[in-house]
């Protein structure tokens, strides 16, 4: 047994047993938390509790939503890890390329939100205050 944890050696090779069943090989991160088998153990019943015990929506569903989310938030070791895991599934290129797309859509519209209410919101403040950049919410002063 670990010195760390309760998880036996036994225990901790049918986790990552679970976790290369999934997606044909241990991912990168997996491998690092077999240090703190605590910490693995609960990370990997999440992923079980989120992707196998809610039958919403299929595997191949949850690894186009995979690949989307981590292209938006440009994990470029995710991206190949999943990419590779919808292939070994049968999910076609095509599928994978409009995952990407609809996730740089999304990312496209999500900086154009961010940036113009930014921008209404100093000229918001500007008209606040014509003669200072000062925060109408905090008073503090900025550049005059």
């Amino acid at each position: 047994m670990n010195e760390k944890s309760s998880i036996s050696d036994e225990k901790l090779c049918g986790l990552m047993e679970i976790v290369e069943k999934r997606y044909g090989k241990v991912p990168y991160i997996i491998e690092k938390m077999k240090n703190n088998p605590k910490l693995l153990e609960s990370k990997i019943n999440y992923d079980e509790a989120v992707v196998d015990e809610y039958k919403h929506i299929d595997p191949k569903t949850a690894e186009l939503i995979s690949i989307a989310v981590v292209s938006a938030l440009g994990c470029e070791h995710c991206i190949e890890f999943h990419i590779e895991a919808a292939k070994k599934m049968g999910i076609s290129e095509e599928q994978i390329m409009t995952a990407v797309l609809i996730a740089g859509s999304l990312s496209n519209a999500a900086v154009l939100s961010k940036s113009t209410r930014a921008l209404q919101k100093v000229n918001n403040i500007l008209k606040y205050d014509e003669n200072s950049l000062s925060c109408p919410e905090c008073n503090i002063s900025g550049i005059k």
